[in-house]
């Protein structure tokens, strides 16, 4: 009983991350319409910059958050006007493409510039744990859920209660009728894609200390975010899962990522402590999610 209940801590711990990465791929796609696939490279640049900002000055990852996630947001909206502008207008498999590619190229760059070995953030704190009822709470997972917490909770206030988020909320409902109001529809798809690029920045500092920097780390994320944002778009977890459910192409009931984040990180964490070869497992649930959800999907679509 007391290794399930590790493994559940253990599981919602890592949901917040996992929360992060996928709220900016639903932003991407439910804002901007693109599926970008080099969402999980952001998380690997914001790795790298915390990793150098730490070998650097010595700047506890944790603190670098608000520096890296400035950085990531201009990387976005770079990335936005240079690449993803050109090709909103072309058929989605240019833009899947477009975005596999610049994925790759993300990749072997990082490989040209710090090789394939991995990179840790060794700080003071990284294996520090605190005790509760015989359960052991890693440091920096739980100061890296606290954060994302935070984060997600000033995300959702932004696009609730502000009128640039209701902005960005209309253009995610319709993409026509926000224009003839005066809303300037191409702002809203680079803010959109700066913060998506952003939240995957500040997810990789905390990965930094948890997990490692490394060029490939960010394919992982990539998939986990895109099984999550299928799963949140199940309408019909609603019996299963307390909250609203997003669909995926709109942000009108966004906050399923978080429960969606939550039943995956479970899963995972599930299959790696009870199945045999755990690793190759959890690869599996994540295709086998991708897969259900959107047969479930096209199903209902028909």
């Amino acid at each position: 009983m007391e290794l399930l209940l590790q493994t559940l801590i253990n599981g919602i711990l890592a949901a917040g991350i996992y929360a992060l990465v996928a709220s900016g791929l639903a932003l991407a796609v439910g804002v901007v319409g693109i599926v970008n696939f080099a969402h999980g490279e952001f998380t690997m640049i914001g790795a790298f910059i915390a990793y150098l900002l730490f070998v650097g000055t010595g700047l506890d990852p944790f603190l670098s958050l608000g520096l890296a996630a400035l950085v990531l947001f201009g990387v976005g909206a770079i990335t936005y006007l240079g690449l993803i502008r050109p090709v909103l207008a072309a058929p989605e498999l240019n833009q899947m493409l477009l975005t596999f590619g610049l994925s790759v190229a993300l990749q072997n760059i990082a490989l040209l510039l710090f090789g394939a070995d991995t990179r840790v953030v060794s700080t003071s704190y990284q294996g520090a744990t605190l005790s509760l009822g015989g359960l052991s709470f890693g440091v920096p997972p739980l100061l890296a859920f606290g954060l994302s917490v935070v984060i997600l909770g000033a995300l959702y206030g932004f696009l609730d209660r502000t009128r640039l988020g209701l902005a960005v909320r209309a253009v995610a409902q319709n993409r026509l009728a926000p224009g003839l109001l005066g809303i300037e529809t191409q702002r809203v798809y680079l803010l959109a894609f700066g913060l998506s690029a952003a939240l995957a920045g500040v997810a990789g500092v905390m990965l930094s200390v948890m997990l490692y920097a490394s060029p490939t780390v960010g394919f992982a994320y990539t998939l986990k975010a895109f099984a999550i944002i299928v799963m949140a778009g199940l309408g019909n977890l609603r019996g299963v899962v307390p909250a609203a459910i997003i669909v995926m192409g709109g942000l009108g009931n966004r906050r399923g990522v978080v429960p969606a984040a939550i039943i995956l990180a479970l899963a995972e964490a599930l299959v790696s402590t009870y199945l045999p070869g755990g690793g190759g497992w959890v690869e599996a649930v994540f295709f086998l999610v991708i897969f259900v959800a959107l047969t479930w999907r096209s199903w209902r679509a028909a």
